[in-house]
């Protein structure tokens, strides 16, 4: 299948059979999929939590409405923020920067001073909306790579992210729940596989200059 086909194949999967497990491999095809999403700045203010645990799973099931793709799905991304972006976490990053690249402090120094300052001038909330699009960005990128690989997926917002953050032990870890992606293989009894995609036609949502 080429990648259009594949983005054809793909839907937001109803019915998961709890019977099949996506293996090790295609778990790390994701996790790589995850690592490599464009982020503004490159700060990646992500991380990745994968549910795999049976009680967890069933635990989470009242803090997503009931949605039972929680608990029949083999694993459960949840993308998170770093609910601390400040100073130390832009001087972690471009220490890294300069341990991958060897750049020299000259080239690094203007841009980590204009990100150090404009991010000091902001609020709190705006840095989490800002950090909140960049995980829109990361599961743009697992959908597409779940469709590459022939793994059926659900983007859910309709979950309680304050009751995740609790059950996953979040605030510990400094994350926030924004958006979970069950993973698995659709049952063979989803009707939803069969339903043609609705989408607007191409020349309605494309605009040529």
């Amino acid at each position: 299948m080429d990648f259009i086909e594949n983005l054809q194949w793909r839907y937001a999967t109803k019915n998961f059979d709890p019977k099949k497990v996506v293996s090790k491999e295609k778990i790390d095809i994701l996790i790589q999929s995850f690592n490599l999403t464009a982020t503004s700045y490159g700060l990646q203010p992500l991380q990745l939590i994968i549910v795999q645990n049976k009680e967890k799973k069933e635990a989470l099931l009242p803090a997503s409405y009931g949605q039972k793709q929680v608990v029949d799905a083999s694993h459960i991304l949840v993308i998170c923020i770093e609910r601390t972006i400040d100073s130390a976490y832009i001087e972690r990053h471009f220490k890294l920067v300069k341990s991958i690249r060897n750049t020299s402090d000259d080239i690094l120094n203007p841009f980590k001073q204009q990100l150090l300052t404009s991010f000091a001038s902001k609020p709190k909330e705006e840095i989490q909306n800002w950090a909140k699009n960049q995980a829109y960005l990361a599961l743009g990128n697992l959908l597409a790579a779940c469709a590459v690989e022939q793994i059926d997926s659900c983007p859910m917002e309709g979950f309680i992210p304050e009751r995740y953050d609790e059950i996953l032990g979040l605030e510990k870890l400094d994350l926030q729940s924004v958006l979970a992606l069950p993973i698995g293989y659709r049952a063979h009894d989803d009707m939803f596989a069969e339903f043609k995609k609705v989408r607007r036609s191409v020349e309605d949502t494309v605009v040529w200059m």
